[in-house]
């Protein structure tokens, strides 16, 4: 809009005329001298034009800036709460890092279903399921054991068979940042690096789960119904030694030997007093 030579009345300088005027910024000369005024801020309150045309235009803009700074106002604040929430996150993240106390089942063996059989890899995440019943019905489930030192073994398994005898499809480290206490989402991200999954012939050289567990504790682990069970760490570490006995590529089995000393070191666990374990 073009506003010079335009009449204003200002409420300390009295009657001016607009002699330059940008999308920021407006210059009126009054009597004795020129002043500079921040654009359209100074109309309003302080600054009145006098074509009415004009000023139902300007009132307008007003409008439209006066709703762009409340929209932008409203973010600033969302994001300051954001900022908050992860302050307040990342304190009770340190809190219990600091006094986390190292559970001896905290691994998880996972049932992937046939889409899951695949985007567990592709997507590196696995879902926990939802709550059943209770007040928190319908809630993802909070994998509260799992902690730094957890990983997840994933697994399917063929209608006709019990639950127990369920094949192992590959197991991943979780997110080195990852606390199951805080999991909102249900959602238990993989390991950046500390992943593997098995080709269909290794899956089926490695013994099923129900060969881990029988016989290594009078607590027998039923699977009824839900997606995971938790289980005894020393469990975990033999599952990854006998994968890395699996691995016959060269880069494969040097990272499956990483994972396996990573997954030791983060459970306290001597590799060489697994069961039939060799000097790695």
């Amino acid at each position: 809009m073009n506003l010079i030579n335009k009449k204003v009345t200002h409420k300390r300088f009295g009657m001016g005329s607009i002699v330059k005027h940008t999308e920021s910024s407006i210059e009126i000369n009054f009597a004795s001298e020129n002043k500079l005024f921040v654009f359209p801020d100074v109309f309003g309150k302080h600054l009145k034009l006098h074509d009415q045309s004009m000023a139902i235009i300007l009132e307008g803009i007003i409008q439209k800036k006066e709703n762009e700074r409340k929209v932008e106002e409203l973010q600033k604040e969302e994001e300051r709460q954001l900022h908050r929430r992860k302050q307040e996150l990342r304190l009770e993240h340190e809190k219990l890092m600091k006094h986390y106390k190292l559970h001896p089942e905290s691994q998880m063996v996972y049932w992937c279903d046939t889409v899951e059989k695949n985007s567990s890899f592709s997507e590196g995440r696995v879902f926990s399921g939802v709550v059943k019943s209770g007040n928190d019905k319908g809630k993802p489930n909070k994998p509260i054991r799992l902690h730094q030192n957890s990983a997840v073994l994933l697994t399917e398994k063929n209608s006709s068979v019990p639950g127990e005898e369920r094949r192992i499809l590959g197991v991943y480290m979780v997110n080195e940042d990852f606390i199951g206490k805080l999991c909102e989402d249900g959602y238990i991200p993989a390991h950046s690096k500390y992943k593997l999954q098995l080709t269909e012939q290794e899956s089926y050289a490695l013994p099923s789960w129900d060969n881990y567990v029988k016989d290594k504790s009078s607590k027998k682990t039923s699977w009824n119904t839900g997606k995971y069970r938790y289980f005894n760490n020393s469990w975990m570490a033999q599952i990854l030694l006998d994968i890395v006995s699996l691995k016959s590529d060269p880069k494969e089995h040097e990272l499956a030997q990483q994972f396996l000393k990573h997954f030791c070191k983060m459970n306290k666990i001597i590799v060489q007093e697994l069961p039939n374990a060799t000097k790695l």
